[in-house]
């Protein structure tokens, strides 16, 4: 099944980010050290913290490959929104400690001269990061995937967080290690935002909320269907990376089981053309009955 194609080959973002963080963090934590740079440190300390959002990205996603059971009739998709909300608590956590640990350097800035290189560590890292962070992105707009786009924006927020080391580390060099404070109290603002919108949108998906948009425009669409009289009732939900909308439509009480169910099938294929990850119940119901059960409820 494609859907299930895609959920792995969005391993692939995952696995990326882990491999990557891997190799910075190392980088970043010896670098740091020789180099006498605090904020290089805390870079690599950061990417360590990226580990663990990723790791439960990546088991996000391998649950959601999970067959459905007698517990998860539609399956496990949801676990893929699931990572999303924990890799967005994540950010937040990071965030917050960027935010914090900036504060505290108003008061008490960072005195010692850092080593040029590791800036120039800072800066690589900023340059490789935002190349992962394209990379996801695109990947979960292949896909569908929000566990992928939530890992996008992890790596683009550590792209921010390097640059703003980067420059720190500069500010520090030429005397004004303020620079890395103010720095780095714009990068926190971004992450924290950027944590916040994940988090909403997976809280969205974890309510049952769906795109009014993309249900104005199905509704449209069913309504021009061939057969369709009226479009009585529609409901939808996200389920994962799917969709699943339940319709209602009036039809000629005349047609038999099989013109009622070819309509069905036309909704089905409407539906699909539209979005390929949508699963669609259709009730039918007979025009006249309609009508009259309206007419009972408005006086």
């Amino acid at each position: 099944m494609e859907l299930y194609t895609n959920l792995r080959a969005g391993e692939k973002g995952a696995w990326l980010s882990i491999g990557t963080y891997l190799i910075l963090s190392s980088i970043k934590l010896t670098i740091g050290y020789f180099g006498e740079s605090e904020a290089l440190k805390a870079d690599g300390l950061n990417n360590t913290t990226d580990i663990i959002a990723s790791i439960a990205v990546l088991i996000g996603l391998r649950i959601s490959q999970l067959p459905p059971d007698t517990n998860h009739p539609y399956g496990h998709l949801r676990a893929e929104t699931i990572a999303s909300l924990v890799a967005s608590f994540i950010m937040m956590m990071v965030g917050l400690q960027v935010l914090l640990s900036s504060i505290m350097n108003l008061w008490d800035p960072i005195r010692e001269t850092p080593s040029t290189l590791t800036a120039y560590v800072a800066l690589g890292s900023a340059v490789v990061m935002y190349l992962v962070y394209r990379y996801n992105l695109a990947l979960s707009k292949k896909i569908n995937s929000s566990a992928v786009k939530a890992a996008a924006y992890d790596n683009r927020s550590d792209a921010l967080v390097s640059i703003g080391t980067a420059i720190g580390i500069f500010g520090a060099i030429i005397g004004f290690p303020i620079i890395d404070t103010l720095t780095a109290l714009v990068v926190a603002i971004i992450i924290i935002k950027t944590a916040i919108e994940i988090f909403w949108e997976s809280v969205q998906t974890l309510t049952d909320s769906f795109d009014i948009e993309e249900a104005e425009t199905l509704s449209v669409l069913i309504n021009n269907v061939t057969g369709v009289i009226d479009l009585i009732d529609f409901k939808g939900r996200s389920h994962g990376n799917v969709s699943f909308i339940d319709v209602t439509v009036t039809v000629n009480p005349y047609l038999d089981v099989r013109q009622s169910h070819q309509i069905t099938e036309k909704i089905e294929s409407t539906v699909k053309k539209f979005n390929p990850y949508c699963m669609v119940l259709v009730h039918i119901e007979p025009h006249e009955l309609a009508k009259a059960v309206d007419e009972d409820y408005h006086f």
